[in-house]
């Protein structure tokens, strides 16, 4: 069953965050004393461009899969350390369709909005992360691995060993952008 391994969170606008056995979701902003948390933008580079736009990234999520995968690779990666609110494991995040609702625990409830896009911060912590999330499939398009992005539809305190059930939009499904 899809559960949460790991949460974490800063009041600082920091790349990594401290990792904690529960947090608490507020309804339309986000992860309670986090940097990110608000109605409006709040990732730094967002707000310089539009200041006034919704907060599309309230809370960022990675599935713990890639974080194994990095760490075979020879990342020194652990949860919390690209800056995720909810590592969790079991679902393949990447493959939901936005619009795609992740209730956890008994009542939160996050509406999933789209990608992470990779920044060069991640090679800013160490070298090659950048090209480590990112590949390209048969196509040659671009495929973003470091995660996805979702707003608090819902508020509630969860915690590690939370279980996760999927609760997938309507059809027709539209893939995940960067937000």
């Amino acid at each position: 069953m899809p559960k949460i391994v790991s949460l974490s969170k800063s009041a600082q606008h920091s790349f990594s965050k401290t990792t904690c056995k529960s947090l608490t979701l507020i309804e339309g902003e986000g992860v309670e004393d986090d940097a990110h948390r608000g109605t409006l933008v709040k990732h730094r580079s967002r707000v310089k461009a539009s200041p006034t736009a919704p907060n599309l990234r309230q809370v960022h999520l990675i599935h713990y899969e890639l974080i194994a995968q990095l760490q075979k690779s020879g990342f020194d990666i652990q949860a919390a350390t690209m800056g995720e609110n909810i590592t969790t494991e079991g679902i393949d995040l990447l493959s939901l369709p936005r619009g795609t609702q992740l209730e956890i625990g008994e009542n939160a409830l996050i509406q999933i909005t789209g990608l992470r896009n990779p920044c060069k911060q991640l090679d800013n912590y160490q070298q090659g992360l950048t090209a480590a999330v990112l590949a390209k499939d048969n196509k040659g398009n671009l495929i973003r691995k470091a995660g996805i992005m979702g707003i608090v539809l819902r508020g509630a305190d969860i915690s590690v060993g939370d279980s996760i059930k999927v609760i997938l939009p309507p059809e027709p499904y539209h893939p995940l952008l960067p937000v």
